[in-house]
């Protein structure tokens, strides 16, 4: 099936991807848009898993004062080449990321920082709370509960403030890789709250 070129631009709108690829994902799904959406995301996967072996020592350091300038943040995200640093694209997904942490408050960046002995401390919580169900159950809730509880403390891990019910930002930054062809990093970030 040919895909339009309406159908073509509401997809591009839709996922940010390059004209061709919207064509060739949509003649792939028979023209049904959200199947071809999740057929981009994929090829996105792909890509971000390629770069991410890349070094990424360009980027910017960037920073954000809430309105009522009782929270700022600064956050430091790299990527291969000044000349992306500079597009509109990884500005606008530096924003993104600074009202993320403004709004969610993250505590680490994903989970592999968060320190082994804090994670040991949560588990013993949830085995308090699970007490006597079986050893197989008991695992399988504990992880359920620490994944939940990783996507309210890591920032990548977390739902994306703007459309909470189709991304993440992790889901966010493969994008961004995919749509810009460089490795992005998150690096580390500081937020401040009046009084704390």
């Amino acid at each position: 099936m040919k895909a339009s070129i309406e159908l073509i631009k509401e997809l591009r709108e839709k996922t940010n991807a390059g004209i061709a690829d919207c064509r060739i994902a949509l003649e792939e799904c028979g023209g049904d848009i959200e199947k071809a959406r999740d057929v981009l995301r994929k090829k996105g996967l792909v890509i971000a898993a390629k770069k991410a072996s890349r070094e990424a020592k360009d980027g910017v350091v960037a920073s954000y004062i809430h309105t009522n300038s009782k929270i700022g943040v600064l956050v430091e995200i790299n990527c291969e080449t000044d000349f992306v640093a500079r597009t509109d694209v990884f500005k606008h997904f530096v924003k993104d990321v600074l009202l993320q942490i403004a709004s969610a408050n993250p505590l680490y960046v994903n989970p592999e920082d968060v320190p082994p002995e804090v994670v040991e401390k949560e588990k013993e919580i949830y085995k308090e709370q699970i007490k006597g169900k079986p050893e197989q159950v008991a695992n399988k809730i504990i992880e359920g509960k620490l994944q939940k509880w990783y996507s309210e403390v890591c920032l990548l891990n977390q739902p994306f403030v703007k459309e909470p019910d189709k991304y993440t930002i992790k889901d966010l930054l493969t994008a961004k890789i995919a749509e810009l062809g460089e490795n992005i990093i998150i690096k580390r970030f500081t937020r401040y709250h009046l009084g704390e």
